[in-house]
């Protein structure tokens, strides 16, 4: 299975930061925030690998830094120190040595993005069709039959009816929006997708249809893809691999059967536990 993804030492603090920030917080100091400089320690050294085709999971509780992970790599928010490189046929890209043309580039032809809220990946004042229509126009897609077809077969393939495509998407339910969020994130056939709490605040009959979505997506397209979710059961459906975060740290990794049936940490069996 060839490498897609590499990252190392991924850290992300908001404020001015201070030489005792790092050994101040994390898992044994039960805090991210900084006694010292009052800073918040988001993630600290964050390092994987991802495998094309290959959906890994992220998983903690709120606030333990699984977002922060995901907005740096599509460069929602710059790392403050860190590595990572996507590996693209034959070409490699180092994320954060990338300018703003480059990385934009990266995000609207390589890389797909679907949010928790809606609100972030969709633009309500344009139709369903005109979403996808948005991200196509950037991957040079010009031709409007073209582009037309093509979003009526993403909205097909996310099982959107074709007579709602001109539709604004506030017209939609939350599973309606989700479903062209996936929709306008394959637009351009990205190897990597990014996948942010996708089925919170949705019916269990609307997760699932979902879950199951994702799961053809990936099975059909092999597309590799990040989910970050406090869901164990999205985690189990979903992930071959999990990492396990806690207060900015990764504190257990590995196949996510393993993790699930047997965890290490103290910390992930409590998850697990309260799970059941």
């Amino acid at each position: 299975m060839n490498k897609i993804f590499e990252v190392r030492g991924l850290s992300k603090i908001y404020g001015p930061g201070c030489p005792l920030c790092i050994e101040s917080t994390g898992p044994d100091a039960d805090t991210n925030i900084c006694p010292h400089c009052g800073s918040v320690v988001a993630i600290h050294d964050v390092s994987f690998d991802l495998f094309e085709g290959e959906i890994l999971g992220l998983m903690g509780e709120s606030g333990s830094g699984k977002s922060t992970v995901v907005k740096c790599l599509y460069f929602d928010q710059p790392p403050s120190s860190g590595e990572a490189v996507f590996f693209d046929r034959d070409r490699q890209h180092e994320l954060f040595a990338l300018n703003a043309a480059q990385q934009r580039w990266l995000r609207n032809h390589r890389f797909g993005m679907v949010y928790q809220n809606p609100h972030l990946g969709l633009n309500f004042n344009i139709s369903a069709g005109g979403n996808i229509a948005e991200r196509l126009l950037m991957s040079d897609l010009m031709d409007y039959g073209a582009i037309r077809a093509r979003a009526r077969e993403l909205l097909a393939r996310t099982e959107v009816l074709l007579s709602r495509m001109d539709e604004l998407p506030k017209n939609f339910s939350g599973g309606m929006q989700q479903r062209v969020q996936i929709a306008k994130a394959l637009a351009t056939q990205p190897p990597l997708l990014f996948l942010d709490e996708v089925t919170t605040g949705l019916d269990l009959s609307v997760q699932a249809r979902i879950l199951d979505l994702i799961l053809e997506i990936q099975q059909e397209l092999k597309t590799a893809m990040i989910v970050v979710t406090h869901d164990l059961g999205v985690i189990r459906l979903l992930t071959g691999r999990a990492l396990v975060m806690k207060y900015g740290r990764i504190i257990e990794a590995g196949l996510t059967d393993q993790i699930l049936e047997d965890p290490q940490h103290a910390y992930t069996q409590r998850l697990v536990a309260s799970a059941l």
